[in-house]
């Protein structure tokens, strides 16, 4: 098993080479995921301004209320309906996608297929 120090250094070679290619404009702002070992936060950002319009995390107390998920991929779901739900009463209905360094799989494929559920475009 590699250490720690050697895991975080390839995580941040690989989201400095995808977000290199995302290219985010107003009309397109920019869906980035942080998965971390319990939760899975996502963040609709224009980077133009670099503010964040809409934001949905499996922390908050909204998911909380819910009844118990039967999987962490079952909670990202919801968090991404969330997210879209969110970001569709601020106007934002297409968007670039960034893993932010992330493999495609798991509970970031399962937040993002919950957002295009819920409306989102990407």
């Amino acid at each position: 098993m590699g250490s720690t120090k050697e895991k975080k250094k390839i995580w941040l070679k690989r989201k400095k080479r995808i977000s290199k290619r995302i290219i985010a404009t107003v009309e397109r702002p920019r869906l980035s995921v942080f998965r971390s070992a319990k939760h899975i936060y996502g963040q609709i950002v224009d980077d133009t301004t670099g503010r964040t319009i809409a934001a949905a995390s499996s922390n908050e107390k909204s998911v909380k209320d819910q009844p118990t998920f039967e999987s962490k991929v079952a909670k990202a779901v919801f968090t991404g309906k969330l997210l879209a739900q969110r970001a569709m009463d601020k106007g934002v209905k297409k968007v670039v996608f960034d893993r932010n360094g992330f493999l495609y799989h798991g509970r970031v494929k399962a937040l993002s297929d919950g957002a295009r559920e819920a409306g989102l475009d990407f």
